[in-house]
């Protein structure tokens, strides 16, 4: 006997393919939807549709945008580019506030295991930037793990030979926590990329 009639099991199948919801949070969400009045439900399907309609790529950066470039590589400078794996890291980084140069969105890793290689990526396209406009400074924003790491370590080793400083987001022991509890590789980290006072 299936324990869903047939348009919820198939809600709760949809929303289960969402990142990090398994089949009792696609469940709750299913049950939501049932008890929202039609308006609701209808404007939150519009919202999906709408999204799939409307945003693409910026033709510059990579990050989402509604227009063919973004907001941010039509009014910034562009003499620093941040280099981040996918859009919502750009939007974590902008929570800041603080970063005032262009993105530049890679859309993956290099990761052999996963079949993915620097072809695979925009690499390419940072390299036409950089000799198109006049860049100084390429951070890269990848996260420090082994895939981020090698991908960093890739696009340095294209870039220096252009003349264009390249750095690294910091890592080590983060704001609040205590050093007995911080992980090996974490504190060798901190150890290895301390900064003079």
């Amino acid at each position: 006997m299936e324990i869903f009639i047939e348009p919820i099991g198939r809600l709760v199948n949809e929303f289960s393919k969402l990142p990090g919801v398994g089949k009792k949070t696609a469940q709750r969400y299913a049950y939501k939807i049932i008890d929202m009045p039609e308006a609701e439900a209808r404007a939150f399907a519009e919202a999906i549709l709408g999204v799939k309609k409307k945003v693409r790529y910026c033709k510059i950066c990579g990050n989402f945008t509604e227009e063919e470039t973004c907001a941010v590589c039509r009014t910034r400078e562009k003499g620093v580019i941040c280099v981040v794996k996918e859009p919502k890291d750009v939007a974590a980084i902008e929570k800041l506030r603080e970063f005032k140069g262009v993105y530049h969105v890679l859309h993956g890793v290099i990761d052999p295991l996963a079949g993915v290689g620097p072809n695979d990526i925009r690499i390419r396209e940072l390299l036409a930037r950089i000799q198109n406009d006049e860049v100084q400074e390429v951070i890269i924003a990848t996260n420090p793990d082994v895939s981020g790491d090698a991908t960093a370590m890739y696009i340095a080793k294209l870039i220096k030979p252009l003349g264009v400083k390249v750095t690294r987001l910091a890592h080590g022991i983060p704001v609040g926590s205590e050093i007995e509890y911080t992980d090996e590789v974490t504190l060798t980290r901190a150890f290895v990329e301390r900064n003079p006072l």
